[in-house]
């Protein structure tokens, strides 16, 4: 795989003797895989002559492509036409006029400008040992380090991590190595005019640094080596790899479909976001999760009618259901506890791909739709409530009209179907529903019945659900 290597970077201003972060980090913290060439540069070449909107502004916001100029060269050959509604598109409404005033060329940099994504300013490294600090214990040095590790982890973006990982060249990548080696420097003139902290810092290195940052660790662990202290080497393994390993796996089971992976990167970008920025403390160590089972049924590169899928997910449901029994409610077994685990981790789902991929919020809704036809209660109370949770921050999206390419507002909820969940009085109206049309039920309602009422609510709730699917 012809790759940006690490060597190639740009040099670690510091004074003369002192490590660029290219010797401190060699392998640039990732691990080495092996691509036979790089498909999804000839895939995202392909996208842009398909001209799909939505492909491409995925493909331009991630940039799996060398030639920086592809989007720009490409675009400007298309219609005048076809470059204003694909900018149409990307604004708001009370930007139309601004639009209208921008020559060809204006409107295709603009379009670039809107489908890149720009991270959070880069930041120095700004923790420093200092002698007043002398006091603390090692364990909250190792802390304020890591924690420090961990804010300039957030300042790379998602996009940026995926390029890294696939040999392509991140300056804020390089930056945030950069900044680690600055953590080696600061500490080792540190410890050169205080060598009685020598012993602090081994405890910090040795009993409480390993299991944090180990771009922390490399750095402190290397110091103490500079120092000629006898401490064990930083561990072999690259320090991403507990991102870089699962990414690079997708672009390997995905082969050769860009336009799925792009759909994939897209939700775990919130994924991204909401384990790694929006944490109060980095596991560094865990794999970031890339399976996303809503999404792989989905198959939104080919979907299916949503009444097919609405029938498929019912027919899997009532499997799992045909399992449970008095006993589940009584002494919670795993039947029930999987039911529940597996209906908010679809509710959760639904949030990450609608803010993923806000495009496929109208497919949803039709999903939501047919699996109320099917009395899928279950499912459809899991769908339903990741489309409230997405409907706090955004009430409406932009919804268009295949046929007439007509853009209008819509709700995010259902208008006719959002009641269903109201949690007002134990979910009355979802009750007096699941009275009157009975089938898979949402379970959090008739458990909190059961706590209030006893053994009369399970019987009646059984006798409803044996109506649609047998029970032990």
């Amino acid at each position: 795989m012809s790759a940006y290597s690490p060597s190639a970077g740009v040099p670690f201003p510091c004074m003369s003797g002192q490590p660029s972060y290219l010797e401190l980090f060699p392998s640039g913290e990732i691990p080495h895989t092996f691509f036979t060439y790089q498909w999804w540069e000839d895939e995202a070449t392909t996208v842009f002559w398909a001209f799909d909107p939505h492909e491409i502004k995925r493909v331009i916001r991630f940039g799996l492509f060398r030639d920086n100029n592809l989007p720009r060269k490409s675009l400007q050959k298309r219609d005048p036409q076809a470059i204003t509604a694909f900018l149409y598109s990307l604004v708001e409404p009370h930007e139309m006029a601004f639009i209208d005033n921008l020559s060809h060329y204006q409107k295709v940099e603009e379009i670039i400008r809107r489908c890149q994504i720009s991270g959070p300013p880069l930041e120095p490294w700004s923790w420093l040992p200092t002698k007043r600090d002398s006091d603390l214990p090692s364990i909250a040095i190792a802390e304020a380090i890591d924690t420090e590790s961990h804010l300039h982890f957030t300042r790379i973006s998602f996009e940026e991590l995926v390029r890294y990982f696939l040999g392509y060249r991140a300056p804020s990548v390089e930056w945030f190595l950069q900044q680690h080696t600055a953590l080696y420097i600061h500490l080792l003139n540190y410890l050169q005019m205080f060598p009685e902290e020598l012993g602090k810092y081994k405890e910090v290195e040795q009993q409480h640094l390993q299991t944090r940052s180990p771009f922390a660790h490399r750095a402190v662990n290397r110091c103490l080596h500079a120092m000629r202290q006898p401490v064990p080497a930083s561990p072999p393994y690259p320090g991403f790899q507990f991102i870089a390993a699962p990414i690079q796996q997708l672009f390997k089971e995905h082969l050769p479909s860009l336009k799925a992976i792009l759909l994939e990167l897209s939700v775990l970008g919130v994924r991204f976001t909401r384990t790694y920025v929006h944490a109060r403390e980095m596991n560094w160590t865990k794999p970031f999760s890339v399976e996303i089972p809503l999404l792989d049924e989905l198959d939104l590169t080919n979907p299916a009618p949503a009444l097919d899928f609405a029938k498929t997910t019912t027919a899997v449901d009532e499997e799992y259901f045909s399992g449970l029994s008095h006993k589940s409610f009584v002494e919670p077994d795993a039947i029930i506890k999987r039911l529940l685990v597996l209906w908010e981790l679809r509710s959760l789902e639904v949030w990450e791909c609608c803010t993923g991929l806000p495009d496929m919020i109208g497919y949803i809704q039709e999903i939501v739709e047919a699996l109320y036809t099917c009395r899928n209660y279950h499912s459809f109370t899991s769908i339903l409530s990741g489309l409230y949770k997405y409907s706090t921050s955004h009430s409406t999206f932009t919804h268009t009209d295949s046929a007439t390419n007509r853009m209008t507002l819509t709700p995010v909820l259902p208008p006719a179907l959002a009641y269903l969940l109201d949690p007002t009085e134990n979910f009355v109206a979802y009750r007096q529903e699941f009275q009157t049309s009975p089938g898979l039920p949402f379970l959090f309602p008739h458990i909190r019945e059961y706590q209030q009422h006893g053994p009369p609510a399970l019987h009646q709730l059984f006798q409803q659900l044996q109506r649609q699917v047998p029970t032990n």
